[in-house]
């Protein structure tokens, strides 16, 4: 089964599972005993963060097989990883200092986890800069591969910021502290965005394959991650 279809299936998914999930978020589970009604942003929030997760590691591990076997379909699946990562790492500190406003009394604080939050986020948007500014294309995907697999170390440190330093940003919940319900919603959003952000990576990777033909790319037919092209002058 090749990436898009898999990706069309992804899609089809999500739509009615992030309409669920927002209305067993939204109005069926309980309001939070302590945050109130803001709390409730939490079931884009968090999901968010799983999506970044999956589109980075896609991204990373793309890009270590593109430096090995050289084929261009790795490259375009690495960068529409990183690109949809962008994304919701984007979404993912936007509604973080939403969150935090009322929470915390400011839209944003040097805290350990935020900082190296906003760390990663840069340093994959200089992924795409990087992409922008190289006109060879196999200088592009092999400097690109190098900046990916670089850039994915932080999102270790990301995880576990709030494990290694003091911050204001809570730790990891248990699934055994949360009400049954709440937990409910967010599993539920939580595949929904990894649905959303598995259909997203194939049509950017359908993007990056018509854009290599048109730079006058040779690549085979899609067939899966197998087979190849290599690029040429």
């Amino acid at each position: 089964m090749t990436v898009v279809r898999l990706g069309r299936i992804a899609g089809v998914v999500a739509v009615p599972l992030v309409a669920i999930g927002l209305y067993l978020g939204l109005f069926w589970a309980p309001e939070d005993a302590m945050m109130g009604q803001v709390q409730r942003i939490m079931y884009v929030h968090f999901p968010s963060w799983i999506a970044v997760g999956l589109a980075y590691l896609v991204g990373f591990v793309c890009s270590v097989v593109y430096l090995v076997r050289r084929n261009p379909k790795f490259d375009y699946m690495a960068q529409a990883g990183v690109e949809v990562g962008v994304l919701f790492n984007a979404t993912g500190l936007v509604t973080g200092s939403i969150w935090g406003r009322p929470t915390w009394g400011v839209w944003w604080t040097w805290d350990p986890r935020l900082t190296t939050t906003a760390i990663m986020l840069v340093i994959f948007v200089g992924y795409l800069l990087v992409r922008a500014f190289l006109d060879d294309p196999d200088a592009r995907a092999r400097v690109g591969a190098l900046v990916a697999i670089m850039g994915f170390v932080t999102v270790p440190i990301v995880y576990f910021s709030v494990r290694w330093w003091r911050t204001l940003h809570q730790i990891q919940s248990s699934p055994n502290t949360v009400d049954h319900n709440m937990v409910v919603a967010l599993r539920v959003m939580m595949v929904a965005f990894a649905a959303g952000a598995c259909y997203l990576m194939s049509r950017r990777y359908e993007v990056a394959r018509l854009e290599a033909l048109v730079e006058g790319l040779e690549y085979a037919p899609d067939t899966g991650a197998g087979g190849g092209g290599k690029a040429h002058g």
